[in-house]
């Protein structure tokens, strides 16, 4: 009887059906460019070609040739007549109707000429992590949602290259020696779905103009003062491990509907102005600064009558400031006395 039984719950498991990728987050789930991917008994594409690409990788319609590791390219994507160094615009031609991501992390590709990937007209994910580019190309497919270029040699940023991108949702541009200046203004503007963007790991000083995202998450590495402006869609700003000694004041109202602020292993002396009077803001991280002293109304507003969402989280810890010297009031506005943690400061 209980074999019976446990053969019928176990039914529906097996004759569940496997999982299939349905959006991008789903193939976000995996370390991106991961040269490991796990076996797989699904059938590749017969759209790729007679074979997939010697030492590459073929799954459903995605091509990874990442960690090659020589001079040439596989040959079985076209690219057999130059070294992996260089991309030309003939080399993706047989791909064109099936690439859904191409993969070419960590690689010896220093350029990428000028719509090298304006065949492949359904390409969604593009990864160049690892090589030694020093920027991307202009004429990219239109169709890309997710494009990742961290730890390369990028010093600027054309407004040209993202023309047209408006399905892009995550951009990954981090450890390059990026200066604010190499950003032109409104790079980003005509990307609306934009909702991920990290710049860490470089050499940025400020946030640069015409972003519009809905949900922006950046780490900008070497900064010394935060400013912030045309980010009202901001929903989780990153600033941890910088060298940030200030936050100028009413930098927070540039971004009214923040969420998170994570402003941890930096150089701050003090509580970052407007926190009181942010009415969304929740969590805040500060621990590992050298924060010495907190007011009264740091966190709260002035009055009870003020509307603002209660705070889940504020850490304090690894700061010179002692526990018993901050009144009690100052926390008035956050309900829950674990939300906040301070002290083991050395």
């Amino acid at each position: 009887m209980r074999l019976a039984l446990l053969f019928i719950l176990l039914l529906p498991v097996c004759l569940a059906t496997p999982f299939h990728q349905k959006g991008l987050f789903d193939f976000m789930m995996e370390d991106e460019g991961s040269a490991d991917m796990a076996p797989t008994d699904d059938p590749v594409i017969s759209g790729f070609g007679p074979v997939c690409p010697f030492r590459c990788q073929c799954h459903l319609r995605v091509v990874q040739c990442s960690d090659l590791g020589n001079e040439m390219t596989p040959k079985d994507i076209m690219l057999f007549s130059s070294p992996l160094a260089r991309v030309k615009i003939s080399d993706f031609g047989n791909l064109k109707n099936t690439t859904l991501a191409l993969i070419l992390v960590n690689n010896k590709i220093s350029k990428i000429s000028p719509a090298a990937f304006a065949p492949l007209k359904k390409l969604e994910r593009l990864y160049l992590s690892k090589n030694n580019l020093k920027e991307l190309p202009e004429n990219m497919p239109k169709s890309l949602q997710e494009i990742r270029a961290h730890e390369n040699e990028i010093s600027k940023l054309r407004k040209a290259v993202f023309n047209g991108l408006n399905q892009v949702i995550v951009l990954e541009l981090g450890t390059n020696p990026l200066k604010s200046s190499g950003i032109e203004n409104g790079a980003f503007q005509g990307m609306k779905r934009l909702s991920y963007i990290r710049i860490a790991d470089t050499n940025i000083t400020s946030i640069p103009k015409g972003k519009n995202f809905s949900k922006y998450l950046t780490d900008l590495h070497k900064c010394e003062t935060v400013t912030s402006s045309q980010l009202e869609k901001l929903k989780k700003l990153g600033l941890s491990f910088n060298s940030i000694s200030s936050v100028e004041n009413g930098s927070l109202n540039n971004v009214p509907h923040l969420r998170e602020l994570h402003l941890n292993n930096n150089e701050l002396v003090r509580v970052p102005s407007g926190l009181g009077e942010h009415k969304y803001i929740q969590v805040v991280y500060l621990h590992n600064n050298k924060i010495a002293s907190i007011g009264i109304n740091d966190f709260c507003p002035l009055g009870y009558n003020t509307k603002k969402a209660t705070y889940s989280g504020v850490s304090l810890f690894s700061n010179p400031v002692q526990y018993w010297e901050i009144q009690p009031s100052a926390f008035r506005c956050i309900h829950e006395r674990s939300a906040v943690q301070i002290g083991n400061y050395k």
